[in-house]
C-alpha cells in the first residue's frame, strides 16, 4: 500500500522539490499552499501521484477541514511535511506586534495545527513521519532574518521535541532539517547581490544549499530505516555552524 505524504508550502521551490523527491520514491504526495493556481499547475506536472488542495495552514478550522478532505480521498496521511512558512528580516525594534502575530501564526502555529490534525491517523496505523522545516536562525539568532521569524523557528524545533517525546512509541518519528541559505526567492528575491555575496563569502562550502540537497534529507528521514532517528535537529548550513 502506497504512503501518502502532505507537503506545505509546496508552490515554492523547496516545497516542489521535496515533492518531486517523495515522488520519486512512488510515494503519493499532496500538494498544499494558499496559492491554488500555482498548486494545480505543478499537480498537473507531476502526474496522476500527486494531487492539491490549498488552504491557510495558519487557520485550525481550514486546517482540520482540509485534513478530513485528504484522508477521505487518500487514506489516513502517513508523511507530512512542515514546510510552509514566512520571512520576516525585522530586527526587534521594528517588528510590529502585527508582524509578530503573523510569522508565528504561519511558521509555529500552523505546524502544531497540521501535526495534531494528522497523528490520530498515524497512531491508527502506528507508523509516521513529520518533518519540520527550521533554520540556521533558530540557533544562530539570525544572520540576516529578523527576530520574529528567527523566534518562530526556535519554537519550531522546541515543537520538534515535544512531538518526538510524545508520539515515539507509536512507531512515529519527529525531526527538523535546520538549513541556511538555501537557493530559493528568500535568498535570490529577497537579498542584493551584494549580500548575497558577502554571505557566500561567510559559508566554508563556498556556495549556497540547492533544494534537491534540503529534499535529500526528507527522503532521508522519511525512509523505514531512519526510524530509529527522532527529536533531531539536523543542520544544513554548510559548515556555518557546528553544535
Amino acid at each position: 500500500m502506497k504512503k501518502v505524504a502532505l507537503v506545505t508550502g509546496a508552490a515554492g521551490v523547496l516545497g516542489l522539490a521535496t515533492a518531486k523527491a517523495l515522488l520519486a520514491d512512488s510515494i503519493f504526495v499532496v500538494l498544499a499552499d494558499v496559492d491554488a493556481e500555482k498548486l494545480e499547475k505543478q499537480s498537473a506536472e507531476l502526474g496522476e501521484n500527486a494531487s492539491w488542495i490549498s488552504f491557510d495552514v495558519s487557520n485550525p478550522n481550514e486546517v482540520e477541514k482540509s485534513i478530513k478532505q485528504i484522508e477521505s480521498e487518500n487514506g489516513s496521511i502517513d508523511i507530512l511535511i512542515n514546510n510552509a512558512g514566512i520571512l520576516s528580516n525585522n530586527k526587534a525594534e521594528a517588528t510590529t506586534p502585527e508582524e509578530w502575530a503573523k510569522v508565528f501564526k504561519v511558521n509555529l502555529d500552523g505546524a502544531f495545527f497540521l501535526a495534531r490534525a494528522v497523528l490520530p491517523g498515524m497512531k491508527r496505523c502506528k507508523w509516521g513521519r513529520i518533518i519540520n522545516t527550521s533554520s540556521l536562525a533558530a540557533k544562530s539568532g539570525g544572520i540576516t532574518a529578523g527576530t520574529a521569524y528567527s523566534a518562530s523557528k526556535g519554537g519550531l524545533s522546541a515543537l520538534t521535541f515535544s512531538l518526538a517525546a510524545e508520539t515515539a512509541s507509536f512507531g512515529i518519528t519527529v525531526n527538523a532539517i535546520a538549513p541556511a541559505y538555501i537557493r530559493t526567492p528568500m535568498v535570490t528575491e529577497q537579498l542584493s547581490k551584494q549580500q548575497q555575496q558577502e554571505i557566500v563569502n561567510k559559508i566554508p562550502v563556498g556556495r549556497f544549499c540547492e533544494p534537491e540537497e534540503f529534499a535529500h534529507v526528507v527522503r532521508f528521514l522519511v525512509d523505514p530505516l531512519a526510524g530509529f532517528i527522532t527529536g533531531e535537529i539536523i543542520d544544513q548550513n554548510g559548515g556555518l555552524l557546528f553544535d
